[in-house]
């Protein structure tokens, strides 16, 4: 028998606390900012991947708002350019300070079969912040949680819908909820003034639940935004799932809370339902 993989914290003590009880704390305070008399059963979300000092107030309101299934995909752009383009991990357990959150390894070797794009790859996994860092919100709102991680390394547009379209595919054959969230941050390293009207171009499209649209904002009007590719699976799956609306929950740029304004990155938390 093989050893079950145990993907281990990368950026714990630096996007957030080390420390089970301050992680649990901030995350709370993060969480309560924002907390709704009732929550939202959605398809898919957008929530910011940064250091919660910057983004967790953003990430929060995206959680708070939404019920948190047991079963969530959590799709994450490849900032470290290792491993293959379209990485899952299918089995084994990640590892976070609140404790371990196992892999759905049903669903996704089902969606494997789906997508034979998506590519067996715990290298792509091992340093990349993106999809850990929402883990500590979803394992507070649900105890109960498995995940299937993906990183993608890829802005063509046709292997990003037709991941979308596959996993669309599973979560109807899955037949209990789902919730796809797509790690994203919005434009970087610009004046607060540009990045906020970048963002808005990209955010309108996903408005739209327009996933191709989006993709040719992102490319034409050179919006930095890491996580365009899980946008585009997520908006192309909800949409197949029978989303029909999406809702900004809150945006801000780092500056709102750094105070320099010459040179930000920007959150968006979206809900798609």
């Amino acid at each position: 028998m093989t050893a079950t993989p145990v993907r281990h914290p990368a950026v714990a003590g630096r996007f957030y606390p080390r420390d089970p009880e301050a992680l649990r704390q901030e995350v709370h305070t993060y969480l309560s900012r924002t907390s709704p008399h009732k929550t939202i059963r959605a398809l898919g979300c957008i929530a910011p991947h940064a250091g919660y000092i910057y983004s967790g107030h953003v990430a929060g309101a995206v959680f708070s708002t939404l019920e948190i299934p047991q079963l969530c995909v959590v799709m994450c752009p490849n900032h470290t350019g290792m491993g293959r383009p379209l990485a899952i991990m299918s089995e084994g357990t990640w590892e976070t300070p609140l404790g371990p959150v196992p892999v759905a390894s049903d669903f996704a070797a089902d969606l494997k079969q789906r997508c034979p794009l998506l590519q067996e790859d715990s290298a792509a996994h091992r340093s990349e912040h993106a999809a850990e860092v929402e883990l500590p919100f979803l394992q507070i709102r649900q105890p109960k949680l498995s995940f299937v991680p993906i990183a993608l390394g890829t802005g063509q547009f046709e292997a990003l819908e037709q991941l979308g379209v596959a996993l669309a595919e599973a979560v109807t054959a899955y037949g209990k909820p789902v919730l796809i969230i797509a790690s994203s941050d919005m434009n970087h390293y610009e004046s607060d003034a540009i990045t906020r009207i970048k963002d808005q171009s990209a955010i309108e499209p996903i408005l739209q639940l327009d996933a191709r649209a989006l993709h040719h904002v992102v490319t034409q009007q050179h919006v930095s935004m890491c996580g365009f590719g899980p946008a585009i699976a997520m908006l192309t799956a909800a949409k197949r799932l029978g989303a029909t609306s999406a809702e900004l929950v809150k945006y801000a740029t780092s500056g709102d809370i750094s105070g320099d304004r010459d040179m930000v990155v920007g959150y968006a938390g979206i809900i798609v339902r």
